[in-house]
């Protein structure tokens, strides 16, 4: 297993701009074959907006299977854990729907 610690990058996520570079660090790593630790702990804000590009547009690169096969998450507190929870659950309804 792999950790991914988001504190070392801030301990406020807001913008989908930050969400995006994140992102795209974690594809390497999920790539990389071995199980990613999304590690919030320490983290105070996960905004819905960042969720969605961090986290919930992995969905288009795999499916929620592979997702899950592939990742898990440390450390959410209850905020930041509703935000990926609600982002998820939208972008998996939009992909399901065959929307982008």
């Amino acid at each position: 297993m792999v950790e991914f610690r988001f504190i070392e990058y801030g301990t406020d996520f807001g913008t989908r701009e930050m969400g995006r570079k994140l992102r795209e660090k974690l594809l390497l790593l999920i790539h990389g074959g071995e199980k990613v630790v999304l590690d919030f702990t320490g983290v105070n804000v996960v905004s819905n907006s960042f969720a969605d590009e961090c986290i919930a547009k992995l969905l288009m690169e795999m499916s929620l299977d592979e997702l899950k096969q592939h990742t898990t998450f440390r450390g959410l507190n209850p905020m930041a854990e509703r935000s990926v929870l609600v982002a998820l659950q939208r972008r998996y309804k939009v992909l399901k729907e065959g929307r982008l």
